[in-house]
């Protein structure tokens, strides 16, 4: 049986970069063994699988990396309302309409823009409320990332677990010499996992120039050795960093630049809303663009 399929790329509006994804947007029929080895072929970092919604909203989304299913993933939510929006699965846009995809998470609302001479841009709110984890020692993690314990940065937070739907260790380093030297350590990591830490490990710096933020994600033990645009890493990254605000009240904007080191830039909006000194929201957003469609045989 043929199962249509498209490619893109997330948080990019230009080919060839941001973070790719294959979407099948209509995937009734597929068993879960058969969604798992359609995204070991495309092996991309995720594919998604599109289904009638349960709940009485847009669709229903499953989500695969070439390894296991995902409760919740950014790119590949951003990619599959790009998609679904582009084959106008969701009737005119005109010039702005809200989807909600089902998840394992949660529901997971997400803004579809369409903006004149510019690709569709999509923006999704965090199915979960912020959750902050355990710290680990700028040590413990520098071995992971085949770095120094002067490399990590702790004036705002120390090496951390963060998740607003799937977790990460969020570091801050020194600089982008220090962001460029970063490679995964498999003894470092499996140690993180040893001390029950996730090995998803989302690195980033305060940056000055055209961007907020530079960062990088190594998941090289879920098969991503690292990810050009991880966007439940930089939703939990501006959950952090709105919790240690000083502010007890604000709203909170950061212009996030990933995967220039693989020659993959991606440009993702990050936001937080802060309310009594509790973040009660977080946000992310960017461009796709579509790269390619065709019919996936499954037997």
């Amino acid at each position: 049986m043929g199962y249509r399929y498209y490619i893109c790329d997330v948080f990019t509006d230009t080919r060839f970069g941001g973070n790719q994804l294959a979407v099948l947007p209509d995937a009734r029929g597929l068993s879960d063994q058969q969604m798992q080895q359609i995204a070991r072929e495309f092996n991309f970092s995720e594919t998604t699988f599109v289904f009638p919604p349960a709940m009485g909203h847009s669709r229903r989304v499953r989500i695969f990396t070439p390894t296991a299913e995902l409760p919740f993933a950014g790119h590949p939510n951003i990619g599959t309302a790009f998609v679904l929006a582009t084959a106008g699965e969701f009737g005119n846009i005109d010039p702005t309409i809200t989807v909600t995809f089902e998840e394992k998470a949660g529901l997971v609302p997400i803004e579809v823009h369409k903006r004149p001479g510019k690709p569709i841009w999509c923006e999704l709110a965090a199915p979960e409320r912020l959750s902050v984890g355990k710290t680990t020692a700028p040590e413990t993690l520098a071995a992971a990332v085949s770095l120094t314990p002067g490399d990590i940065v702790t004036r705002t937070h120390a090496p951390q677990v963060a998740s607003v739907g799937l977790a990460f260790l969020i570091a801050e380093l020194t600089d982008c010499g220090a962001l460029e030297r970063a490679r995964p350590h498999m003894e470092g990591l499996g140690a993180l996992i040893s001390a029950g830490m996730p090995p998803d490990v989302h690195l980033y710096i305060n940056s000055a120039d055209d961007f907020d933020i530079r960062a990088r994600m190594f998941a090289p033990l879920d098969n991503i050795p690292e990810d050009p645009a991880t966007g439940s890493a930089n939703c939990a990254l501006a959950g952090l960093l709105g919790h240690y605000d000083e502010a007890t009240d604000g709203s909170f904007h950061w212009r996030i630049a990933q995967g220039v080191e693989m020659g993959r830039p991606s440009v993702l909006e990050a936001r937080a809303e802060k309310r009594d000194g509790v973040v009660t929201n977080t946000w992310i957003g960017g461009a796709s663009v579509l790269v390619s469609e065709g019919v996936l045989e499954v037997d």
